[in-house]
């Protein structure tokens, strides 16, 4: 059987912390039902936006949404085909939707099967030592009286958003609404910590690119624009959606709350504009490390040609004096050895003073 990872987990009635009784009570519900039942987190029934104490089971979860002013809220971890039917059949779930939940790797969405909204999140979480997007997945199942929310990836675990939306009944009153914006806010607000990790990242490869280290960045900088270009695909989408929620085209979203969709709207917004800048930052950030480099070899260039230019003069005279011919000019005088050392000398010297005067050296 496979372990549970906290998702959207349940809370105690009385002390509001994380409660592990849920997590026992299914896999030990499992093990008697005899199938693989521990990819439920939690299933629980609100009536009049407060929890009903009692656990309730999957097979009665639509008895319980059908009880007036009463919605049932249902959290998967990474379900597989045969473990989500019984969910699927108790809600009438739309066959090609539960197999973008079971499949996760969707882009983010929002499509309507009859009654029920089908949403497509993309969660994010930013790795620093590695400087790359781990990108998780969650599907929500959004009709009048439930929600079915399945997760792929252990990136914004949402167990505080059970615990925060239940701290507020009156909101909560507001149906399942007001749990998708929980969850959605929570999403895109999870964001800005991987916003925040691109940006020091970006500033430290400038810093690297015009400091005096003899340092490439050309690979690191093309790592980090394509998750910076991997992470705007997996955000950008969820504009449509969000606005859609925000006009109210969807009867789920109740009408007192569609504002605050209005802004989540506007923080993805700022997300986006903020990794289109650096998008652009980092594909300045190239241009200015390959005009660096080749500065750099340009230099490197200037200076192997100066020194080969000192090493001829040498190099020169002693291949004349090299020759085995008998009769050469100063071979008998007594200072002629001393006194071509001498001219090779000054000769070099001269090149390398005009050399370091021309910035080659």
């Amino acid at each position: 059987m496979r372990q549970v990872s906290s998702v959207l987990a349940p809370i105690s009635e009385g002390g509001g912390t994380e409660c592990d009784n849920c997590r026992r009570f299914w896999h030990q519900f499992g093990k008697e039902a005899g199938d693989n039942r521990a990819m439920i987190v939690d299933c629980a029934a609100y009536r009049e936006g407060r929890r009903v104490p009692t656990q309730l089971r999957i097979a009665d979860a639509g008895k319980a949404a059908a009880e007036p002013g009463t919605f049932v809220w249902i959290g998967l971890y990474e379900p597989t085909t045969q473990e989500f039917d019984e969910v699927r059949s108790v809600f009438g779930l739309h066959e090609l939707a539960v197999e973008d939940a079971v499949r996760a790797h969707q882009r983010p969405k929002l499509e309507t099967y009859g009654d029920t909204l089908f949403m497509v999140l993309r969660t994010a979480r930013y790795v620093d030592p590695e400087e790359v997007v781990s990108l998780g997945e969650i599907q929500l199942f959004i009709g009048n009286t439930f929600l079915v929310a399945v997760r792929h990836g252990p990136q914004s675990a949402l167990s505080g958003v059970r615990r925060q939306v239940e701290a507020e009944p009156e909101f909560l009153a507001h149906g399942t609404g007001a749990v998708v914006h929980g969850i959605i806010d929570r999403v895109v607000d999870d964001y800005l910590p991987v916003v925040n990790g691109m940006e020091t990242d970006i500033e430290e490869l400038e810093s690297r690119v015009f400091s005096p280290a003899r340092e490439n960045q050309a690979e690191r900088i093309y790592k980090l624009k394509r998750e910076v270009l991997e992470f705007h695909q997996a955000v950008s989408p969820l504009l449509d959606p969000l606005d859609q929620l925000a006009r109210g085209r969807n009867q789920q979203i109740s009408p007192e709350i569609r504002h605050y969709f209005r802004d989540v709207h506007d923080h993805t917004v700022r997300v986006t504009d903020r990794l289109a800048t650096f998008r652009d930052r980092l594909t300045s950030i190239l241009e200015a490390n390959l005009i660096h480099v080749s500065l750099r070899q340009n230099e490197d260039m200037r200076r192997i040609s100066a020194w080969v230019a000192i090493a001829a003069v040498p190099t020169a005279v002693a291949g004349i004096y090299g020759m085995n011919f008998e009769h050469m000019p100063e071979l008998k005088v007594v200072w002629g050895y001393p006194l071509v050392l001498g001219v090779i000398g000054l000769i070099c010297l001269y090149l390398y003073h005009r050399f370091k005067q021309s910035g080659w050296l």
